[in-house]
């Protein structure tokens, strides 16, 4: 049983990883929580749905096209949400009050369009599983882990190994000064928002294959990505992926252990006590070196 609770945590916490490292990117440069990132995860979960019942059983064909298309959304909210403020040097909390707007507006907005019933994905793995030490791991939760590392790891290596790496890190400690430098931040920032929003619609591509495809299925998820980013430190990008790990293993072996009601429950009083204890997180860094 432990051998499986804990599969089942290191695949729900590899997808918190995913949203919350989106948080962190852009927390990282604009200094801001992006609570717009919710209707990213839930368009990645309609797109792969719809494109699976519609065009292909092809599921990574689904998630690829899902995680473009979520990007992309990403770019438009940055654009039409966030660019007009931040041109006026609008201070941050107006940027994550329109943020949360448009999380709520858009979530309406799928209700209204595609209605509030739950959605499975015709391709179902929830059945099969495959035996590792004895313990009966599903086929999807090693699935979704491992193609949450592979992401994990390429934007590990875009950030670290690549120019445009190196001017996300220089931004992350000063943008005016990187705008000086000669980096054009406006299109850093689109960037940003594209990688941040690709990773957000990936998360909900993988999570409707584990779970079901909801209009509140952003709205809940990224609430634990949230956590997950403060736990680990926000603006830390291995931060993110310490906290939504710690997160998705420790609600595994509550539920398995003591009871899924505890599982909300353990979530937010992590948050309570990490913010009394070490406000900055478990590997939260400081403003001159975020990235």
């Amino acid at each position: 049983m432990f051998f499986q609770e804990l599969i089942n945590g290191l695949s729900i916490g590899s997808v918190y990883a995913l949203m919350a490292v989106g948080y962190s990117l852009i927390y990282s440069l604009l200094n801001f929580t992006n609570f717009a990132h919710s209707i990213t995860v839930t368009i990645g979960a309609f797109v792969t749905f719809y494109f699976l019942s519609m065009v292909t059983k092809n599921l990574f064909l689904g998630i690829v096209i899902a995680t473009g298309l979520a990007g992309l959304l990403a770019v438009v909210i940055e654009l039409l949400g966030y660019r007009p403020l931040i041109n006026k040097n609008a201070r941050r909390i107006y940027l994550l009050i329109v943020g949360l707007g448009i999380s709520i507006m858009s979530e309406n907005l799928v209700i209204i369009a595609f209605s509030s019933r739950f959605r499975v994905y015709p391709v179902n793995f929830s059945n099969r599983t495959i035996e590792i030490f004895g313990a009966n791991a599903g086929v999807i939760d090693l699935i979704i882990f491992s193609v949450s590392v592979i992401a994990l790891v390429l934007v590990e290596l875009l950030i670290q190994k690549s120019r445009l790496g190196l001017a996300i890190r220089g931004a992350a400690v000063n943008l005016d000064a990187t705008s000086l430098m000669g980096v054009d931040v406006q299109k850093l920032i689109r960037i940003v928002f594209l990688i941040a929003g690709s990773l957000a619609g990936l998360a909900g591509a993988l999570l409707g294959a584990k779970y079901t495809t909801f209009p509140m299925l952003g709205s809940v998820m990224t609430n634990k990505a949230f956590i997950s980013s403060v736990v680990g430190g926000l603006g830390s990008i291995p931060g993110a992926v310490l906290g939504g790990l710690i997160l998705g293993i420790s609600e595994s072996m509550i539920s398995g252990y003591l009871s899924s009601t505890m599982r909300d429950i353990f979530a937010y009083l992590l948050l309570v006590l990490i913010l009394f204890i070490r406000p900055s997180g478990l590997l939260g860094k400081s403003s001159e070196d975020k990235a």
